[in-house]
């Protein structure tokens, strides 16, 4: 039995799978590449754990998850929402250091924006934010469509994530 599978057997509540998860990710990085690996044979739920964890490594370590961007890319479309919005998250992780090529994600992001899932929308507003304060010619693009996207947005925490970035943005260009 893999320490993946060792894990998401265990008899405990989520978070503290995914923090299990996230630690061994913080100690050896081959274990991102058991993750996706490990990926698509796992059911929906443990998918969340999995995406959940590389999240979580995410924050505090993200030059482990960026090599594996291109898995981050393809699971923002992913059908489901959870999955999504970690992806969305994980984006906004990379953003800082590595705004470069998170640039990549923007496409995706803004067709997410539209997404019916609070969730998504919400960590896609936080993602784009994210990629926008960190990438000036990001921000060039970005600024319109978040600027359309306050506006046709109903959930007023969306909302306030779209403006408080904006708000961000315009403090940097001053």
């Amino acid at each position: 039995m893999s320490k993946i599978e060792e894990i998401l057997q265990l008899k405990r509540k989520p978070k503290e799978k995914v923090t299990l998860l996230s630690e061994e990710i913080k100690k050896d990085k081959a274990f991102v590449r058991e993750i996706i690996a490990y990926f698509p044979s796992a059911s929906s739920s443990d998918q969340g754990h999995l995406i959940e964890s590389l999240e979580y490594a995410s924050q505090d370590h993200p030059e482990l998850i960026v090599p594996h961007l291109d898995f981050v890319l393809e699971h923002l479309e992913d059908k489901a929402p959870r999955v999504k919005w970690e992806c969305a998250r994980i984006i906004a992780n990379l953003s800082g250091k590595f705004s470069d090529r998170t640039q990549r994600a923007i496409p995706i992001l803004l067709k997410n924006a539209h997404d019916k899932g609070t969730v998504v929308r919400w960590s896609t507003a936080f993602a784009l934010g994210e990629i926008a304060k960190n990438h000036l010619a990001a921000a060039k693009i970005l600024l319109s469509e978040m600027k359309a996207l306050v506006e046709k947005e109903t959930n007023n925490g969306v909302k306030n994530v779209y403006l408080k970035a904006l708000k961000a943005i315009e403090r940097k260009e001053k």
